[in-house]
């Protein structure tokens, strides 16, 4: 039976493109694909399972991932147990703004700077 599998491919180019038409050309199973390089988006419709169209598509070197509408659903998690609101939260009362912090000591050079103009004279 022939299934439809949307894959979202990092591809910056033609050549990248090429990369995963390659692959694909080369996979038994495989009956048509589009590849749309402004939408990082392919398409495979073929006797395919999806995780063996990622597996394959992975293997042209691109990041390669299920598209967000076709991904397989995840389990929803449920925190176990209670968050508590933010306003329980208090700030930190010895925090100083950035303007009022001084270095705890004197950073001194190794040895002398020179100025460029200094260095390319010489």
């Amino acid at each position: 039976m022939a299934q439809t599998v949307v894959l979202k491919v990092k591809m910056s180019c033609q050549g990248c493109a090429g990369a995963v038409r390659r692959v694909l050309e080369k996979t038994e199973g495989v009956e048509t694909f589009d590849i749309d390089l402004k939408e990082q988006k392919v398409t495979v419709k073929g006797n395919l399972q999806p995780d063996a169209v990622l597996q394959t598509v992975s293997k042209s070197g691109k990041q390669t991932a299920f598209w967000e509408a076709e991904a397989p659903a995840q389990p929803e998690v449920k925190p176990t147990e209670d968050v508590k609101p933010a306003e329980d939260v208090k700030p930190a009362e010895d925090v100083k703004p950035a303007e009022e912090l001084k270095p705890t000591e004197e950073v001194k050079p190794t040895e002398e700077v020179k100025p460029a103009e200094a260095v390319a004279t010489a």
